[in-house]
Parts: C-alpha cells; sequence; structure tokens
C-alpha cells in the first residue's frame, strides 16, 4: 500500500524557516513526480511546487517565489520543501502528492495527483 508521510511542521514567528519532509513507502518514487499542496482555513486547495521525476521544478511562483525550494530527498524515498522568510498568509496544512504513475510531466492541478498524505500543519505567527 502506497503512503506518503509528512514531518517538520509547527509554528514559527514571521521571518523563520522551516523544512518539511515527506517519505514514501509502498514503492519506489524516484521515477514518480511529487509535490506539495496547501490549504489554509476557509481557503481553496493551493499548489505550491512539485519535482518532475527527472529534477525538474515547478513552483507556484506568485506565492512562494524565491522562498521555498523544492527537492527529493533519498533517503527517504521522497521529498522535502524548504521555506524560508515566512509570512503569515503561508500558515496552511502542507499536504505531500504523489503522481499515480511514472515519468509524468507534473502539474499544479491536485487530480493530477493519486497519492495524498494526511497533512502537516504550519503556522506563522506575525
Amino acid at each position: 500500500q502506497v503512503q506518503l508521510v509528512e514531518s517538520g511542521g509547527g509554528l514559527v514567528q514571521a521571518g523563520g524557516s522551516l523544512r518539511l519532509s515527506c517519505a514514501g513507502s509502498g514503492r519506489t518514487f524516484s521515477s514518480y513526480t511529487m509535490g506539495w499542496f496547501r490549504q489554509a482555513p476557509g481557503k481553496e486547495r493551493e499548489f505550491v511546487a512539485a519535482i518532475r521525476w527527472s529534477g525538474g521544478v515547478i513552483y507556484n511562483i506568485d506565492s512562494v517565489k524565491g522562498r521555498f525550494t523544492i527537492s527529493r530527498d533519498n533517503a527517504k524515498n521522497g521529498i522535502s520543501l524548504q521555506m524560508n522568510s515566512l509570512k503569515p498568509e503561508d500558515t496552511a496544512v502542507y499536504y505531500c502528492v504523489a503522481e499515480g504513475r511514472p515519468y509524468g510531466l507534473g502539474s499544479p492541478a491536485a487530480d493530477e495527483y493519486d497519492y495524498w498524505g494526511q497533512g502537516t500543519q504550519v503556522t506563522v505567527s506575525s
């Protein structure tokens, strides 16, 4: 059974940093596009970033430009998200996602991802 488990969320002051991790199990994810979405209370789910099997990355530029970095974490069979210069508007539950077929191109569309983690809460205080 495929599972994605996030960790690394927490409470941080504005301007601070957090590093989220996503550990995968049930398959080897190095050939699959993986990514992060987030959802704040009362708001729509939002694409954050994705990393293709080839290493290419996609960012939601408007939201995270220059502040967030997605990378592969082969030791955890997953990915990480380094978040710097955090703002209160980054407060949300962050979800790790993975496509269901290998060698996908990746997309900001949520329905392109077949596997979702349970989420980890990130709270940024002002």
